[in-house]
């Protein structure tokens, strides 16, 4: 199996490069009906997607959300700026955390801020963590081709036609053991949220 790695960790690189996020300025001032966010966040998230047909964001989700009390219940069937910033937290959330983490890691943010009528708010912190998260955007492709390097290091001595895919075998691996560590050290610590941190008690 032949694999041009090198051309994949470009690729890699201008992608991690390109990442950016729904800025608070492009969300519509005015309150939308639930076919208008899902229309929205399609819109804004696509490039986020996997597969052409998967989906960012359905109606059953977002019923699901305000079930599990990790979405605030829309008003009048109508759902706010701030409403659309915590379903773009829950979106990128969902695919490491469990619903009952997010919800434990969201409620204390949204009890306190959501709709708090005041300058500091559910918006103000989307901001802050996004500047967060784009700062980060040079160490992280720094790590990325720093595990490439070291994962085209391993097998020197298995045959060429073998060793291409155990090298990619490595490079995967070693991302993935960093996602593994960095989701249990999540876990952790939503472990030590008080359990009044979490708007209700638990059983």
């Amino acid at each position: 199996m032949t694999i041009d790695t090198k051309d994949m960790l470009n690729s890699i690189l201008s992608y991690i490069s390109q990442i950016d996020y729904v800025r608070p300025e492009d969300i519509p001032n005015i309150d939308l009906y639930m076919d208008q966010v899902t229309t929205f966040m399609e819109e804004q998230l696509c490039s986020t997607k996997r597969h052409e047909d998967d989906k960012v964001l359905t109606k059953t989700m977002i019923n699901n959300y305000a079930k599990n009390n990790l979405l605030p219940p829309p008003i009048k069937k109508k759902y706010s700026k701030e409403h659309l910033l915590v379903m773009i937290f829950i979106y990128y959330f969902k695919n490491i955390l469990s619903i009952k983490d997010i919800e434990t890691m969201l409620n204390p943010v949204t009890e306190k801020y959501f709709n708090s009528g005041k300058d500091f708010n559910i918006t103000t912190i989307y901001e802050e963590i996004c500047k967060l998260e784009k700062s980060r955007i040079d160490a992280l492709q720094k790590d990325v081709a720093r595990s490439y390097r070291h994962a085209m290091d391993c097998f020197p001595g298995v045959p060429a036609e073998e060793r291409d895919y155990l090298q990619l075998f490595s490079f995967i691996c070693s991302l993935s053991f960093d996602v593994y560590i960095k989701k249990q050290i999540i876990e952790k610590l939503l472990d030590q949220v008080p359990e009044e941190g979490c708007g209700k008690k638990k059983k």
